[in-house]
């Protein structure tokens, strides 16, 4: 069960999450929050909560320093940043200060429920339109830090140049004359020594460590 807070300065944001999560058997709504001071105090003396969904501009604080404070004082908590704006420097800011995650306030409900349940396994999730965000900038920096990730082989390679190329599964067995099975296999494979989730996580993967130069 994920003990949820959502935090926003917008009635309208509030409600609209509310209508969507209530009724999740997995989450229970701890609390609706119009700013940070709220969200501070309730962690202090309130029923528990594990996971927060925080919009990063509120009039009292905004998302970076409140992101700071709350994994600061309480780093079990996990951090989801909302926002209307899609700006590669604050979703790295938080990022950098303790965020498990990043949604647009466009997104829908399956990818809320994902980026919850994700992150309540100790994951990093973000949203479809975050993710091509952080791979554009990706794309365009030169990365110096050395693989942490095992040894892919050769095949492993091509299938996975092929994914970032945009290929789909038959696409690739029928370039490199192996079964669709295969190639799933494979797949299955670098997600797993990758550590990612998803074809977006590979992607951004292979690009952030330059995997494929």
């Amino acid at each position: 069960m994920t003990h949820l807070a959502i935090v926003d300065d917008h009635s309208l944001v509030l409600q609209g999450l509310e209508l969507m999560l209530k009724d999740e058997p997995d989450i229970e709504l701890v609390g609706l929050f119009n700013g940070g001071d709220q969200l501070l105090c309730a962690l202090e003396s309130g029923p528990p909560i594990d996971t927060v969904l925080m919009d990063i501009h509120m009039p009292d604080t905004n998302g970076v320093e409140l992101c700071k404070r709350v994994k600061r004082a309480y780093p079990k908590v996990s951090v989801i940043g909302l926002s209307m704006v899609s700006e590669i420097s604050m979703v790295r800011l938080m990022i950098k200060n303790g965020a498990s995650g990043y949604l647009h306030k466009n997104a829908g409900k399956d990818e809320v429920l994902m980026a919850i349940q994700q992150v309540g396994k100790g994951r990093k999730f973000f949203s479809e339109a975050i993710s091509e965000l952080l791979l554009e900038g990706s794309a365009g920096e030169k990365s110096t830090r050395k693989s942490p990730f095992p040894r892919l082989s050769r095949r492993e390679k091509e299938v996975l140049q092929l994914i970032v190329d945009e290929y789909t599964t038959q696409e690739i067995a029928d370039k490199l004359f192996i079964s669709f099975g295969t190639v799933e296999t494979h797949r299955r494979n670098i997600l797993s020594k990758l550590g990612a989730r998803n074809t977006a996580g590979l992607v951004r993967i292979a690009l952030e460590y330059r995997l494929l130069d």
